[in-house]
């Protein structure tokens, strides 16, 4: 049993790394000089003894020591490794979150019909149109995550916002998606798939609003699509 909440509260800070990874691109890394290599040369260098020359005449200077310059040290290191192109990168993030999305996505699908939500929302894909999607009688913060609620009834909630005919605001409306029972007498592998489709569907929810964010700023590169 701990050992089935410890991999979903993995699961949840594995979906937060992800959407962190998601909302930055790929810094380019330039390779690493190899320090050593340069610093055992600049001591060769600094320690070998000059070569035999005539002793200079009492009229002339002798002329100073010659130290290596960075130039000569920087002809023996290795060149550096090429960078990949950021267009490259950006383009290989994008393939590798749109692999992540689809396994993501077919996961919360099981479990949409395991859970028995395909009763209340036949539609599968009408599922992601409520605004957000919350846990009744189980913890989902990280100082009680799993943690069920005494006394309390387990149900999967989905959230909309709908005008409020007296004021005109919008208000928050729940709809229950699933019933579960008392907390206390919830069947552990059953409670684990509960905690599972509402991490899947948030990580499903935010990979669509990224998809949104990322319309608006193309937008902005290209002005007269604004008009």
């Amino acid at each position: 049993m701990s050992s089935s909440l410890d991999k979903l509260k993995a699961l949840n800070n594995k979906l937060e790394d992800k959407l962190a990874q998601k909302r930055g691109t790929p810094n380019e890394i330039p390779s690493n000089t190899d320090n050593k290599q340069a610093a055992e040369l600049t001591a060769q260098m600094e320690t070998k003894a000059p070569l035999s020359s005539p002793a200079p005449s009492s009229s002339i200077a002798a002329a100073p020591e010659q130290q290596p310059t960075i130039d000569k040290i920087e002809e023996v290191l290795p060149p550096p490794a090429p960078v990949m192109p950021k267009k490259q990168a950006v383009e290989n993030l994008d393939d590798e979150n749109n692999r992540i999305q689809s396994k993501n996505k077919e996961r919360v699908y099981h479990l949409y019909q395991d859970l028995g939500i395909q009763e209340k929302v036949t539609d599968f894909e009408s599922l992601f149109l409520f605004k957000a999607m919350n846990l009744s009688g189980i913890g989902l913060r990280e100082e009680d995550f799993a943690e069920v609620r005494s006394g309390k009834y387990i149900q999967i909630i989905a959230i909309n916002y709908e005008p409020d005919d007296s004021t005109g605001k919008k208000r928050a409306k729940n709809i229950s998606l699933g019933y579960y029972g008392k907390g206390e007498t919830i069947d552990p592998i059953l409670k684990n798939k509960i905690i599972e489709f509402i991490l899947r569907w948030r990580y499903e929810k935010a990979f669509q609003n990224m998809e949104h964010y990322r319309e608006l700023l193309d937008k902005i590169k290209r002005p007269e699509s604004l008009f």
